[in-house]
């Protein structure tokens, strides 16, 4: 169990990140990637994934074993991680000592291949050599999917925040998912070991992400910046999207009609089932029969949560509504 401390300061300091963070999302992907529980959610991820990865895969898992410490060097906090080579740049200017002590951290429970050593010591080629893996795995693994998977945070994401508007941050709290509950003013966390974190005024960043599986995640070094990296829901199916994009252009066919176009309009912002049927005085099944179509086309993307679906414009969604008047 993880406890996580809240000052009435840090209660005015969560946030929820704007985004996927790339090298969170490798570094579980690399971890979900070696486990074999969770068949059904990425069971058919692995299956496509393995046959494309070359060494980088390899080298990455030296470094993150299926379950227990991962080094906090690979997740910086801190720097600039908008793109993959800005991450990649940032992780590559840790500072030795860092390395060093996450490294020392990680040989207490496994053993590190011969290059960790010159890692440890910060030798320039073996760090080139590292930030290669990531590009190459992020490309072989990650970058057919990142599109869906953007989406789906994105998503994810605009849920959050619903919650937020709705009952402020103790209501975004509360509505984190069976993983979490919040006595005031300690948020508990289904976690592998027992852990206590008090955040002291520095605030907490909730970081959705696509491959955290099965627990959240949080940097082991209690006074990094924290971060709460959480799984999001997942549907079946979810790994069969094209390489190239995901709607076909028939897709969009379907499309044609007002009601249809209005709950495209809705979903820019966000909102729920009942909220659709509401704003547009239709019935609960015509509203389904909408999204259904739009999901297809991959213009909406879903969310299911404590009983309550809450759906939102995919950047392919945004991009239609921009076209029009």
């Amino acid at each position: 169990m993880l406890r996580v401390h809240f000052t009435s300061e840090d209660l005015v300091r969560v946030r929820v990140a704007p985004g996927p963070d790339f090298l969170w999302e490798i570094g579980n992907s690399v971890q979900t990637l070696q486990r074999r529980d969770g068949g059904r959610v990425f069971g058919e991820w692995r299956r496509w994934a393995a046959p494309r990865l070359s060494g980088g895969a390899r080298t990455l898992a030296q470094l993150l074993p299926p379950r227990g410490y991962s080094p906090d060097f690979l997740t910086p906090a801190t720097g600039d991680r908008s793109t993959l080579p800005a991450a990649v740049d940032t992780l590559l200017s840790t500072p030795r000592a860092r390395l060093r002590a996450d490294l020392a951290r990680l040989a207490g429970t496994r053993q590190l291949p011969s290059w960790a050593a010159a890692l440890a010591d910060g030798d320039p080629g073996t760090l080139r050599l590292l930030g290669r893996a990531v590009h190459t795995y992020h490309q072989e693994a990650l970058a057919p999917l990142w599109r869906l998977l953007q989406d789906r945070i994105e998503a994810d994401r605009a849920h959050r925040l619903h919650s937020l508007l709705e009952g402020g941050t103790e209501g975004l709290l509360t509505g984190l998912g069976p993983q979490f509950r919040w006595r005031p003013p300690v948020l508990e966390v289904a976690y592998p070991v027992e852990q206590q974190l008090h955040l002291r005024g520095r605030g907490l960043v909730l970081q959705p992400s696509f491959f955290c599986w099965p627990a959240p995640v949080m940097p082991a070094d209690p006074e990094l910046p924290p971060v709460l990296v959480h799984p999001i829901r997942h549907d079946t199916g979810w790994a069969t999207p094209p390489p190239e994009g995901r709607a076909a252009d028939g897709a969009l066919g379907p499309l044609l009609g007002h009601t249809r176009a209005a709950v495209l309009r809705a979903a820019g912002a966000g909102c729920s089932t009942v909220e659709l049927a509401r704003l547009l005085d239709v019935t609960h099944p015509a509203v389904s029969q909408h999204l259904r179509v739009l999901r297809a086309a991959g213009l909406v993307t879903t969310v299911r949560a404590a009983g309550r679906s809450f759906h939102v414009a995919t950047a392919e969604g945004r991009a239609l509504l921009g076209t029009g008047p």
